[in-house]
């Protein structure tokens, strides 16, 4: 080979690895840091009684925000938001007290539903009082309205004025074909949250989901934490937005006694409404209740620190977890009403924290700023990430990726790495890198259908633009295999997903699975610290556009 071609091409080798990473990146530096000691006695901390179960608007809120500005301080990190750790976040408590009874009335027959048991209704509103009599009923089937699948729910379908009755999830799960709806993988089409939005969008008066343990990911009993309990949403005087005047779910057999009521079979409605071009129907039911609101205007926080870049400090990585939960509740039949969120979300408080204490000890700082953002008001709708993403105190346009943390694996040693909506963004591709090189692989999402891609922070960032990361521990279990994994998982989602019983456990926990997790995901955030390259979304993602318009 001709020498000056030689040299050419060493030249452009050397440059293309140079593009991927700095030379100052060392994957051991920091590493050492990270302890499952202090790992689990932060969870056991944040977790505790004490806490109140870190409600916001609660004494839990500003025991919470005390405690993370303390480790702030211990840690030696700068304040996030000019000289502050706090970003203000200001939104309404609007707490229901709804009638004990809805009355469905029929032409021939009528039904009495009781609330709690077989409905939970609430509002956006902070109108004193809802007040719907005789107020007609709807159907229309998974109530949504996607031009990319050809399919309208609401075609033809007059809902203006009246309560629509949707079905949870999207006509894609449980049909076996993964290119219609994404199949078993939910879209943000199937969350309740955007079925309620759409009811607005049509004029809707009202919006109910119909449940469904299997299709929604999370029993009855999730839904049922809503009953008269306080709801927290975006302060928006300023700004109206346009809601339905009451929202809610009724339980499956509820469900079916009402469509009976209307002389219709229920289940096979559903099925109906999973063909193309199926279309809703009036019910020829109305509805009677009323819905009391008291409403409070607050201001809750986002916690906020960081760690400088040296070389590129205008240039950001954030990691976020969300130190909110329940607070106190209905409760358990051992009497214990603290809902204290330890898997969820002090164990990825926890995590954040660690990983913060690890950037702190590396030898070579960091070329880009390290940014922990400790979100409020997850549990109530993403509100703090959401906040934060339409006021954002580092420019979205200079933000390369987030990296969120929710829940903690505490089944131990695991030998691969659920990417939550993998196939999103190359963030995955470092991920890979870095799992390697602790022996572990990558793993799509095992419920798929649950939504989690629409359920935690990082989807605020992603609709900004922002590749944003959601991992979790991983189902395949070093020493027991896959299916303990799944039993493990079942198990929490089952017995102490959003229930008392989510409290510290030395007994039974093995933490090496959230150090192992909280060292991989700080080896990711140090490799984009030091890369030249930024991250990107992948060809197909719904918000590659976003990233290249620089919305």
């Amino acid at each position: 080979m001709n020498r000056r071609i030689f040299a050419l091409a060493v030249s452009i080798i050397a440059g293309l690895m140079s593009c991927k990473q700095s030379s100052h990146f060392d994957p051991e530096d920091g590493l050492n840091s990270i302890s499952g000691a202090s790992i689990s006695q932060c969870i056991k901390t944040f977790s505790s009684d004490e806490f109140e179960g870190r409600r916001p608007f609660t004494q839990g809120e500003k025991k919470s925000l005390a405690f993370l500005e303390e480790q702030f301080n211990v840690l030696t990190l700068e304040p996030g938001n000019g000289d502050s750790y706090l970003q203000e976040v200001p939104m309404v408590e609007i707490t229901p007290t709804a009638d004990t009874i809805m009355n469905i009335t029929g032409i021939k027959n009528s039904v009495e539903l009781t609330g709690f048991e077989d409905y939970v209704l609430w509002t956006e509103r902070p109108d004193s009082l809802v007040s719907w009599k005789d107020e007609e009923l709807v159907f229309a089937g998974f109530g949504i309205v996607a031009p990319e699948y050809n399919w309208d729910d609401y075609k033809d379908l007059d809902v203006k004025g009246k309560v629509v009755m949707v079905l949870v999830n999207d006509p894609g799960f449980g049909g076996g074909d993964a290119k219609f709806f994404k199949g078993d993988t939910m879209t943000y089409y199937g969350r309740w949250t955007y079925k309620f939005e759409e009811a607005a969008r049509q004029g809707a008066k009202g919006c109910l989901v119909i449940h469904n343990t299997v299709s929604a990911g999370y029993g009855f009993w999730v839904v049922q934490n809503n009953w008269n309990a306080p709801h927290l949403y975006l302060n928006s005087r300023s700004n109206p937005v346009t809601v339905c005047e009451a929202i809610g779910w009724t339980s499956m057999p509820a469900a079916e006694k009402l469509f009976n009521a209307a002389g219709l079979d229920f289940n096979t409605l559903q099925l109906q409404a999973r063909t193309p071009g199926f279309k809703g129907l009036a019910l020829d039911l109305t509805l009677t209740t009323n819905l009391h609101v008291k409403s409070v205007y607050n201001t809750t926080y986002n916690a906020v620190a960081k760690i400088t870049g040296a070389e590129k400090p205008e240039e950001y990585i954030i990691y976020s977890a969300h130190w909110d939960h329940l607070g106190i509740g209905t409760s358990d039949d051992a009497g214990d009403s603290i809902y204290n969120g330890a898997i969820d979300n002090a164990g990825g408080v926890a995590t954040v924290l660690e990983i913060a204490k690890a950037f702190k000890s590396m030898k070579n700082k960091t070329r880009r700023t390290i940014v922990f953002l400790f979100v409020t008001a997850e549990e109530q709708g993403l509100w703090g990430s959401a906040f934060y993403a339409q006021n954002p105190i580092y420019p979205i346009s200079k933000t390369l990726a987030n990296i969120n943390v929710d829940f903690a694996n505490v089944a131990g040693k695991m030998k691969d790495i659920t990417v939550i909506g993998i196939g999103q963004s190359t963030l995955e591709d470092d991920l890979k890198e870095a799992a390697a090189r602790q022996g572990r692989y990558l793993a799509p999402d095992p419920t798929p259908e649950a939504g989690l891609y629409f359920r935690s922070d990082h989807f605020n960032f992603a609709k900004v633009g922002i590749p944003a990361l959601f991992v979790e521990g991983g189902i395949d279990h070093a020493e027991q295999g896959k299916e303990y994994g799944l039993q493990q998982n079942e198990d929490y989602n089952n017995n102490r997903y959003h229930q008392p019983d989510d409290e510290f456990d030395a007994d039974h926990w093995d933490l090496y699975g959230v150090v192992e997790d909280a060292s991989l995901l700080f080896q990711l955030g140090k490799q984009l610290s030091f890369a030249v390259n930024w991250p990107e979304w992948k060809t197909g993602s719904e918000f590659k556009s976003i990233r290249e318009r620089g919305e």
